[in-house]
């Protein structure tokens, strides 16, 4: 009877999965993936303007003049490119003081992009990577899917818990543990990794049709290797990672390359 429990559970987990994606999925721009989608994009939007304007009060804004101009240079090219996909962003681009080498882009159209990582990028087509790959997160509304899944598996664990209501407490334990473990390594973990790439592949793709030459991509990503190196890199296994390895960025890069070239000899942009 208990184990019974645990099958229905775990057959209404799948068949509300099921559901919910078929009545609630759209297509991403550029790898035509099918993604699941609860959250209205205005929901989404308004999430991504509130916290850019908290992300300006408390991170310090760069006044250097050549920092500020580069990112406006090329987020304007990528923003034309990627308006056809999100034409209702509202674009800024923001250089903000911080050792980090990192960038981000908000839902709406806000990016991003901290002083720390400009050394790495080096060109205006490094920076090119950078900003198609974050803007690539934005126009594929990562961050919504995201939402969308943590509804699905709160959901989930709803009815693994209700199915074994009347199981051994030390069950129930061990079972809800194995389903948390198994969402986070099995599930929520691959599916970041599966959205970094994504990101990649429509920034790639964007920058080319931005005009600028899509092998600098791949300079950056060996650019951006080589400083993780010699900032110790990680211990962390790759299955534990939110994002890829930096050489299977690399390899993925020279594999999405021929498309991004074609792209890149068409672009009325360069």
């Amino acid at each position: 009877m208990k184990s019974n429990a645990i099958v229905f559970g775990w057959s209404s987990l799948a068949v509300l999965s099921a559901l919910l994606f078929l009545s609630a999925c759209s297509t991403v721009p550029v790898s035509g993936r099918r993604e699941l989608n609860l959250v209205s994009s205005d929901q989404e939007t308004q999430l991504g303007l509130s916290s850019f304007d908290e992300m300006k009060k408390q991170t310090p804004i760069s006044r250097d003049p050549a920092a500020n101009a580069m990112l406006q240079r090329v987020g304007k090219q990528i923003a034309q490119v990627a308006s056809a996909d999100m034409p209702n962003a509202q674009w800024e681009f923001v250089v903000f003081e911080s050792q980090e080498a990192n960038a981000f882009c908000l839902p709406g159209g806000k990016v991003g992009v901290y002083t720390g990582l400009l050394p790495i990028a080096l060109t205006d087509a490094g920076l090119a990577t950078v900003i198609g790959h974050e803007v690539g997160h934005a126009v594929a509304h990562h961050g919504a899917e995201r939402m969308s899944h943590a509804m699905v598996m709160e959901g989930g664990g709803q009815i693994v818990g209700s199915a074994l209501a009347s199981a051994d407490p030390k069950w129930q334990g061990l079972a809800m543990a194995a389903y948390g473990l198994g969402s986070k390594v099995g599930v929520e973990l691959p599916f970041d990794r599966k959205q970094e790439s994504e990101a990649d592949h429509i920034g790639i793709v964007y920058m080319a049709k931005a005009g600028y030459d899509p092998k600098e991509a791949i300079s950056f990503w060996q650019r951006f290797q080589a400083y993780n190196n010699q900032h110790g890199g990680s211990s962390t296994p790759s299955f534990l990672r939110t994002h890829p390895l930096d050489e299977v960025r690399i390899r993925q890069m020279q594999e999405w390359l021929p498309e991004a070239q074609a792209a890149f000899v068409k672009s009325p942009l360069k």
